[in-house]
This record gives C-alpha cells, sequence and structure tokens, in this order.
C-alpha cells in the first residue's frame, strides 16, 4: 500500500485561489501563462500539484492566514 504524502497531494481550483487570495479564474490563467501547471482528472478537472503550488507560494513571498488541512 503506497503511503501518502505531500508531494502527492493535489489542489483544487478553490483551494490554490485560497492560498493566493485571487479568483479561482486566475489561477487557470496562471496555467495558460506556464507560471503553473494542472493535471487533469480522469473527469476532466484541473488539479494542482501541492508541492509546485507552496513553491510558487514561497517565491512570491505570500504568507498563507490558515494553511489547508490534508
Amino acid at each position: 500500500m503506497a503511503t501518502y504524502n505531500e508531494a502527492e497531494r493535489l489542489l483544487t481550483p478553490a483551494e490554490v485561489a485560497q492560498l493566493f487570495r485571487v479568483h479561482p479564474k486566475t489561477v487557470s490563467r496562471w496555467v495558460q501563462s506556464g507560471k503553473l501547471s494542472a493535471v487533469r482528472t480522469l473527469g476532466g478537472h484541473r488539479r494542482y500539484r501541492a508541492n509546485e503550488v507552496y513553491a510558487l507560494l514561497e517565491e512570491t513571498g505570500i504568507q498563507t492566514v490558515e494553511p489547508l488541512a490534508p
């Protein structure tokens, strides 16, 4: 059985938007511009790798008020 770790965690557009304090549509624009990458679920929804999102947060220097629960 594989162990769950933070690097494998996927975030929804709403979760990413909450972390950056932007609209979820802005997160989609970031994917189009190459600032962030997304993976598609079997249902066609976009998800974002948590490790990439947190690295971008660190790079931009944005402080989160509340960390998201795992």
